[in-house]
């Protein structure tokens, strides 16, 4: 007999729900299967409990631990067709990595809608075309119709048609258009709201590739040598020399060849600029994914990238589980940025999944930036990954050089020193911008008594409120409590309040009174909480007017600022001496991102440095060798303390309201997990418990117990055995816990 088209049908059904529970649900398949029978990916409406929740049917089986008379069946299949099957593979390899449940990560990796349950279709508008016979000259029936001709010769202007509301917004009418219809003039056509088809031209660019120097056309040509295969590299380049005209000129092959790119940056405010610079240089659908759009643009996004009608995607952290139709090269643009791991929930790393995506496809992977990660450096260096090296800057100044300044002694006006304040004015006298960063929002870091000593302090952390004057209150930036400025200090009822530090309102407000003539933006999450608020702004600046910026770490992330000549930090000292043994890492990227937005276009920069630390060997190393030399010394001092990235972490994260039940479960977990280390003779050290950097934190008392090993499969065997310790115990209960694989902060 012939082969069914359709292997037998399952008796169960394994359906991966949205819960923290790490196992799958049996259901029975109901009676309407699908039209192409039961599938791993299809999504099903499943009574859980006592609610109804969409999950996905990730088994398909024969048998069930349960007899099958205590299973209940599906409500409903959802989809024709399963989800995409590289999107189910990369939820699945996420699931695993980083020990999570698969029904919570495949929540977490699909839009809002379709956990809804809403179908995986785009939206659609209509658009109408003129036909061969609206084309005649003289078209029959329209000699007493007068707005039907003129509907009908505006409708030839368009030769690709035009879309409903453009024609109405002409006052012209549906009944009209009907009407040229039904006479066989005019044809409707729907078409994808999101990256609708591109013209049939066959021109791909818009705008001329601009010129490559030979260092950017020496990497181009490695990337172009395996564009079929995995092949990963690190573009590190210096900041201003080109790194995303490689990126364009590399994407333009792979779509040349038919193929879609996964462009990730780190942060949404790049994310407008970035669009911008692609849609311009591209005659093809580029479409963005972050936290920025609705759910149903969201959704049109992912589904046009599904289909393959979109060849390019840009998008942040959560836009990795997009899924590709004809995947050909991912970019992970700032690659060491921190904003690519998930702090909370699933805790992936976007980057390393990017690598584990790239490899499963047996595409390209670029990871781009001026300040790799030690992880990626050390890679680079063992051959892993190609190290593709840019020194020069597209400008003919080179990087600035950091300047440290000594804060000892000195007198200061928000933070800012009288020689720093002179170097502004004559910057500013001379015509150019100048970016003043400070990494504290608000207008200073507390409030203080000055007679009695009494700090601000949150209730419910660890920490101190930060003053703002807009609006004036105190906010604690950890938990978001606020509260309404004191008349009296609380303790000696002194009215002598005063301000202690400086944040971005203060050196604003300051450098404001100090230059009256010269514009002041401040640019922080405070003030770009208005969409395209920090959009309208750099537009502003890149007009090339004198002026200030006030900002945070926003303005250091790959912002092109061509008349900023001057850049000062006003204290560099907050990250170097932290407890979390990466602060160091962290603080170095930072300021050499952040000093990277001088001289980039025709005028040399500078690059000022307050610290009271000006002895310091890493800063001063950092300042006379930059952060390849110090990168360099400190992979030698990780090595020597066996750190990452040679070794492996995670990190077991404790917390309640009742401290007590905290640190007995912590004690519990880690005396059992080292009984069952020595018992396994598993090379696993296991750290702790001990109180986090912040112990409380919104009202709630945290611990951290630290896992360390050489092998990774060493540590993910035991973090397996943990989880599943931790799930049995009735102490576990009234304890929120999770495993953070690979942390990238103890905080």
């Amino acid at each position: 007999m012939p082969d069914s088209p359709h292997p037998p049908a399952p008796r169960v059904l394994g359906v991966a729900v949205p819960s923290p529970l790490r196992r799958l649900f049996d259901y029975l398949p109901g009676r309407a299967a699908p039209p192409g029978g039961w599938q791993p990916g299809l999504r099903v409406r499943v009574p859980f409990g006592r609610r109804s929740v969409v999950g996905v049917v990730a088994e398909c089986r024969h048998t069930s631990e349960l007899p099958l008379s205590r299973l209940k069946p599906v409500d409903a299949c959802l989809d024709e067709a399963p989800l995409p099957a590289d999107w189910l593979w990369l939820c699945r390899f996420t699931a695993r990595y980083y020990q999570h449940a698969l029904g919570d990560t495949l929540q977490q990796a699909m839009p809002v809608l379709l956990r809804q349950g809403r179908a995986l279709a785009s939206r659609t508008r209509e658009r109408w075309c003129v036909t061969s016979a609206g084309e005649q000259h003289e078209p029959p029936g329209l000699a007493r119709a007068p707005r039907q001709a003129e509907l009908l010769a505006m409708l030839r202007q368009h030769p690709h048609g035009l879309a409903s509301q453009a024609i109405l917004a002409q006052s012209f009418t549906r009944e009209q258009l009907r009407a040229l219809v039904d006479k066989g003039l005019v044809v409707r056509h729907e078409e994808p709201l999101s990256a609708s088809a591109p013209s049939d031209d066959g021109q791909l660019l818009a705008e001329p590739a601009l010129p490559l120097n030979g260092e950017q056309a020496a990497a181009l040509g490695a990337l172009h040598e395996r564009l079929d295969a995995f092949h990963p590299c690190l573009l590190h380049g210096v900041t201003g020399s080109g790194k995303t005209e490689v990126y364009l000129q590399l994407i333009e092959a792979v779509i040349g060849r038919h193929r879609q790119a996964l462009v990730l940056v780190p942060e949404i405010g790049l994310t407008p600029q970035t669009l911008a610079r692609f849609r311009s240089r591209f005659r093809v659908p580029v479409v963005a994914l972050h936290s920025g759009l609705t759910d149903h643009e969201r959704l049109d996004a992912w589904e046009a990238a599904a289909s393959g009608r979109a060849p390019i995607v840009i998008g942040t952290r959560s836009a990795i589980f997009t899924p590709l139709a004809r995947p050909g090269v991912i970019i992970v643009d700032e690659e060491h940025d921190g904003s690519f791991k998930q702090q909370d929930g699933l805790r992936y790393h976007a980057r390393d999944l990017a690598v584990a995506r790239a490899h499963h496809h047996r595409i390209p992977l670029l990871l781009g930036t001026a300040t790799p990660s030690l992880e990626t450096l050390q890679r680079a260096q063992a051959g892993d990954y190609r190290h593709l090296r840019l020194t020069r800057r597209a400008s003919r100044y080179a990087p600035a050089r950091l300047e440290l300044t000594d804060l000892r002694g000195r007198q200061r006006r928000a933070g800012l020193i009288p020689p720093v304040i002179e170097t502004i004015g004559e910057t500013l006298a001379a015509g150019h911008q100048v970016l003043v960063f400070i990494n504290r929002r608000g207008f200073a870091p507390t409030l203080a008594c000055h007679a009695c000593g009494w700090l601000a302090e949150c209730d419910h952390c660890d920490a101190r409120m930060t003053l703002h004057r807009q609006p004036p209150l105190l906010a604690c930036h950890h938990c978001d409590r606020r509260r309404a400025l004191p008349d009296a200090c609380p303790e000696c009822q002194s009215i002598d309040l005063r301000p202690l530090g400086s944040g971005t309102e203060r050196t604003e407000e300051t450098l404001a009174a100090l230059f009256p003539e010269t514009p002041v933006h401040r640019i922080d999450r405070d003030s770009t909480r208005r969409r395209d608020a920090l959009e309208q702004v750099l537009a502003e600046v890149r007009r090339g007017e004198p002026c200030l910026l006030v900002g945070t770490q926003m303005l250091a992330k790959g912002h092109h600022l061509p008349h900023v000549t001057l850049v000062v930090v006003v204290n560099a000292d907050a990250g170097l001496y932290a407890s979390d043994f990466r602060a160091l890492e962290h603080s170095a990227q930072l300021l050499e991102q952040v000093a990277g937005r001088a001289g980039r276009a025709a005028h040399p920069g500078r690059v000022l440095v307050q610290t009271m630390h000006t002895d310091d060997p890493h800063l001063r190393l950092l300042a006379d060798a930059g952060y390849d030399a110090l990168a360099a010394q400190l992979l030698d001092e990780r090595r020597a303390a066996q750190l990452p990235p040679f070794r492996f972490l995670a990190l077991l994260r404790l917390e309640a309201p009742n401290e007590a039940a905290v640190v007995e479960l912590g004690g519990l977990a880690a005396e059992a997990l080292r009984a069952w280390l020595v018992e396994r003779g598993l090379e696993v050290d296991c750290l702790g418990p001990v109180p986090a950097p912040m112990e409380r934190r919104q009202n709630r008392y945290h611990l951290q117990l630290m896992l360390s090993a050489e092998r990774r499969s060493r540590l993910h065997e035991a973090g397996a055995w943990l989880i599943a310790w931790l799930e049995a115990r009735p102490e576990a209960r009234r304890v929120r816990w999770s495993l953070d694989i690979d942390p990238q902060t103890l905080a």
